[in-house]
């Protein structure tokens, strides 16, 4: 009989002894110290700034390349791929098992608390951009195969642990990586929320643009960082309009809307700031969103003319409406939901308007199905051109499938809940794999503040999930 740490090895055969939390305990302060190194870095996509090694932009490069330092600090073997994607190995073996997570983050925007690129703890919690989506659990993820090598484990398939860089915007990393390598057997992405996410809705942007105008009161209108996230703020300059009369009604909208903002005169003109609520685009009701807000307060001191017709849309087909009503078209599938619609970025000036919107579907229904439907309605109001993102179609892996049931077994006996699986609106990489879920890292009934102001996680759930990230990749290779 030999023993070897806290694996028992009799005439061949494992028997697992390990105590996890204990594991995780040894390495808490290292955990803690290299997350924060990651969200220091502000690895936001900007192809401005790009460089040929730096293709979507020094952040991402700066964030995939620290990550790999790290794990070649702790004897992994690494790999990047071009500035666009990297990856880190180990084990052996025909099948392999892919960890799928992403360094990129989407812009701070504004309200935070705190400097969203200075990492804070208070009460508890981790505060930046990409505590939770998706540094945190990617950090905690990689940490649980830290403990599996550490310890010295016997394993019989290999781990790929891949990293992109654009997860919040094209995926062009990951797309540029599989062209480079065959994709795992199967694998889980640690970017979304535990039990298990087995099923992921259909996603697909369009852009509806408004024709170019002589002149109208509105100069400009802006609102919007993303496609997939609710505007948190919008603004509008407005020329022609009366200073006092626009101050006394937005001052009783923001109210009883319950919203924020202000209005301020700059010579002749006048500009007005509302403050609504970002939110992960995956479910648009759990923001506010300032962009279709702002564009119903102004539609009554526009006069009849493009710039109505663009704040019309937005203001009375788009307001309150993600779930398509106003286009006839709301949609339902047992399974996998509702079909959501998200109103992500609003430009309007002399050149004309654009609205960029985001869909998350169900199977049942078609992306062509929707965009034809909004192109319609759109054109009422004088929209007269309209481009189409790429789709990705409804991805689904049945709760009998192994790898679910893996995972699902693994959480049940490290929380003692009662576990099963469950469809959302985001995307994550895990439905890159044919076999591909999302797994971790936000427990139920914690607050989500993906893609909003004053993001955290909560230290001790972030603990907890490599404990459970560790045993689940560990069953998974074994």
């Amino acid at each position: 009989m030999v023993k070897l740490k806290e694996i028992i090895i009799f005439e061949g055969i494992v028997f697992m002894t390990i105590d996890w939390k204990k594991e995780v305990e040894a390495r808490k302060d290292d955990f803690l110290a290299d997350l924060q190194r990651m969200l220091k870095i502000e690895s936001v996509r900007d192809e401005s700034i790009a460089t040929a090694d730096a293709p979507l932009g020094p952040g991402p490069k700066a964030a995939l390349d620290e990550f790999l330092t790290i794990a070649e600090k702790d004897g992994f073997k690494t790999e990047e791929f071009d500035g666009l994607a990297g990856h880190i190995e180990f084990g052996d073996g025909k099948e392999d098992l892919g960890i799928l997570a992403h360094v990129d983050v989407m812009p701070a925007g504004k309200g935070w608390e705190t400097n969203p690129f200075e990492p804070t703890i208070k009460d508890g919690r981790i505060y930046a951009r990409g505590a939770s989506d998706d540094k945190g659990p990617s950090m905690a993820a990689y940490y649980g195969l830290k403990i599996i090598k550490e310890l010295g484990l016997p394993v019989s398939k290999k781990v790929r642990f891949i990293l992109g860089t654009d997860e919040e915007s094209s995926w062009r990393g990951m797309t540029h990586y599989f062209e480079k390598l065959p994709k795992p057997t199967i694998g889980f992405s640690p970017d979304a929320m535990f039990p298990i996410i087995n099923g992921e809705k259909g996603n697909f942007t369009m852009e509806v643009k408004f024709p170019k105008v002589a002149s109208t009161k509105l100069v400009s209108f802006t609102s919007g960082l993303r496609d997939n996230m609710v505007p948190g703020d919008a603004k509008a300059i407005l020329e022609g309009v009366s200073l006092n009369e626009i101050k006394e009604a937005f001052a009783k909208f923001v109210a009883a809307n319950e919203l924020d903002g202000q209005v301020t005169a700059n010579d002749d003109q006048v500009e007005v700031y509302l403050v609504g609520k970002a939110a992960h685009a995956q479910e648009p009701r759990n923001g506010l969103n300032a962009g279709t807000f702002l564009a119903q307060f102004l539609m009554p001191f526009m006069e009849d003319d493009e710039a109505l017709r663009f704040l019309t849309f937005a203001g009375q087909k788009l307001h309150l409406d993600s779930r398509m009503n106003n286009f006839e078209l709301a949609f339902t599938d047992d399974v996998m939901g509702d079909l959501t619609m998200n109103a992500g970025i609003f430009n309007f000036d002399s050149n004309g308007g654009s609205i960029t919107l985001n869909f998350r579907y169900p199977k049942g229904i078609e992306d062509k199905v929707i965009f034809d439907a909004v192109s319609k309605v759109a054109k009422e109001f004088g929209a007269d051109d309209f481009v189409k993102g790429k789709a990705m179609v409804p991805h689904y892996v049945s709760p009998d499938d192994e790898l679910v049931q893996t995972l699902l077994k693994v959480y049940s006996k490290q929380t003692g809940q009662e576990a099963k699986g469950r469809v959302v609106g985001g995307g994550t990489y895990g439905r890159l794999l044919e076999r591909g879920v999302a797994f971790g890292a936000q427990f139920p009934g914690a607050v989500d503040t993906m893609h909003q102001a004053n993001e955290y996680m909560e230290l001790e759930d972030l603990y907890r999930s490599i404990e459970i990230y560790a045993e689940a990749i560990y069953e998974l290779i074994k």
